[in-house]
């Protein structure tokens, strides 16, 4: 078996009018938006601001971890996915915030975004990537199998108002 290629910084079938750029401090609140329209498609997910203060200042948090924080806007501004890399131990970038809106999903979005998290990757030599994820999102599951993430024995109990579960997924990563 083969391991899917990284993705291509730009899709196939161009995603006309999408820009990505880093997030800013005004994002929040548009992030926020987003993750909970995601949320509310699976029973018993809920979205609590209480739970992602970190949203109250989105570019400093990012800051504050190393991190680099992309958001995905639509023409006329609104916020249609977000995906933040964190580099860790100097070998292995984590992903987070990594969210599509839902009528946006299969349109390449996804990898575009993914595709940003890959280049950290490069830039920093990371040998892995690897994610925690909610187990209820299983297209989210099916799309990290489909590049390479493999899920990992075990789960973690967030203990949050959703009662989440979350699975983890991992990608080995080598370079030229």
């Amino acid at each position: 078996m083969t391991t899917p290629a990284i993705p291509p910084a730009m899709p196939a079938n161009s995603l006309t009018g999408i820009s990505l750029r880093p997030v800013e401090e005004a994002d929040g609140a548009s992030v926020a938006g987003l993750i909970a329209a995601c949320f509310a498609e699976y029973d018993g997910c809920v979205f609590s601001s209480d739970e992602f203060p970190e949203l109250e200042a989105p570019a400093r948090w990012a800051a504050s971890l190393g991190a680099r924080f992309w958001i995905a806007q639509a023409p006329g501004g609104d916020v249609v996915g977000c995906i933040c890399a964190k580099p860790v131990d100097g070998r292995a970038v984590e992903l987070h915030k990594f969210y599509v809106a839902a009528h946006l999903r299969g349109s390449g979005l996804a990898d575009m975004l993914v595709a940003k998290a890959f280049e950290l990757a490069r830039a920093t030599a990371a040998s892995e990537i690897f994610l925690w994820t909610d187990s209820r999102f299983a297209r989210a599951h099916r799309f990290y199998e489909r590049h390479g993430f493999v899920r990992q024995a075990g789960s973690r109990l967030l203990h949050d108002v959703s009662d989440s579960t979350e699975l983890h997924y991992r990608r080995e990563l080598s370079w030229p």
